[in-house]
């Protein structure tokens, strides 16, 4: 088993091409990759249930499956245990599966689940380009990965275009540092944090979006969460739960860890600003001054 540290950050149209032209990467190895997805579960979202995703990926000729338990997600940097390895080799059942090698792993996630019911629930296919990053100043080690695409279930899609920094090698500080870079200078990277994963996106694809729960004492997160919900289902309501919440945030907070620093409330001002206004607030130096100022 690995430990995956990443942020996942959202991004806007104009994005890709401020990525593509950034300083901080025209030096960097860079590769792209065409990847192609299909995600499995039983007939009533075991897997899902118990937050767990188990794929196949095609990457070429290479088949690789994939099981990640539930990511522990704050502003976009996530924590998971991820198991992988090659079907080159493996027998697979008739949905293409090494439910053999899903037994080995013997983890409790799994347990109760009847394996040989999974069978494949929604797709993604996406390019993927890489920029491999070494951080002069921490030595760090980070993958970043544009990815673009389509999350699809039967005749129904998502739209990917997110990046995904993975730590190679390093603390998660530098993840931080590395989105003040890029979200800084002349013509800064639009981009938000954004928790919910291509898995949990097309779990709510299929199923629909639940109302948004009123919540006592909401977080940065659970207005990320209402973003994200917002931003794919276009509902209205959930613009209105990233109000409320980003409201009671400012009011019963401010006097709190978020008035730590002036740039801590005018990135709650500026937030609160793009939400009231329709917009999706893409302000990615905004989001990393509250994350910090709560540290």
């Amino acid at each position: 088993m690995s430990q995956e540290i990443e942020l996942k950050l959202a991004l806007d149209a104009d994005a890709p091409a401020v990525l593509e032209a950034h300083p901080a990467l025209l030096d960097c190895r860079r590769e792209r990759l065409t990847l192609g997805n299909r995600y499995y579960d039983t007939p009533e979202g075991e897997l899902e249930s118990a937050r767990v995703a188990l794929r196949i990926r095609q990457n070429g000729t290479q088949r690789l499956q994939t099981l990640k338990t539930a990511a522990a997600s704050q502003g976009g940097l996530s924590s998971r245990g991820e198991w992988e390895w090659s079907l080159d080799d493996r027998e697979c059942n008739a949905a293409g599966l090494d439910v053999a090698g899903l037994r080995e792993l013997d983890l409790p996630a799994l347990a109760g689940i009847d394996l040989d019911r999974l069978a494949p629930v929604f797709s993604t296919d996406f390019t993927r380009d890489l920029w491999h990053y070494h951080d002069p100043a921490t030595k760090a080690e980070i993958e970043i990965a544009l990815d673009r695409g389509t999350i699809a279930v039967d005749d129904r899609r998502l739209t990917i275009q997110e990046l995904e920094l993975e730590l190679k090698s390093g603390q998660p500080a530098a993840l931080w540092q590395l989105t003040h870079a890029l979200g800084s200078g002349e013509t800064p990277l639009a981009a938000r944090p954004a928790n919910h994963s291509k898995a949990s996106r097309a779990a709510a694809l299929r199923r629909g979006w639940a109302a948004p729960a009123p919540l006592p004492d909401p977080t940065l997160d659970d207005v990320i969460d209402a973003v994200d919900a917002w931003q794919d289902s276009g509902e209205p309501r959930w613009r209105e739960a990233a109000v409320e919440r980003l409201a009671a945030i400012r009011g019963v907070r401010r006097v709190d860890r978020y008035a730590t620093s002036d740039a801590a409330s005018a990135a709650l001002d500026a937030i609160a600003e793009a939400l009231a206004a329709g917009r999706i607030p893409w302000q990615a130096s905004a989001w990393l001054a509250l994350y910090r100022s709560a540290e």
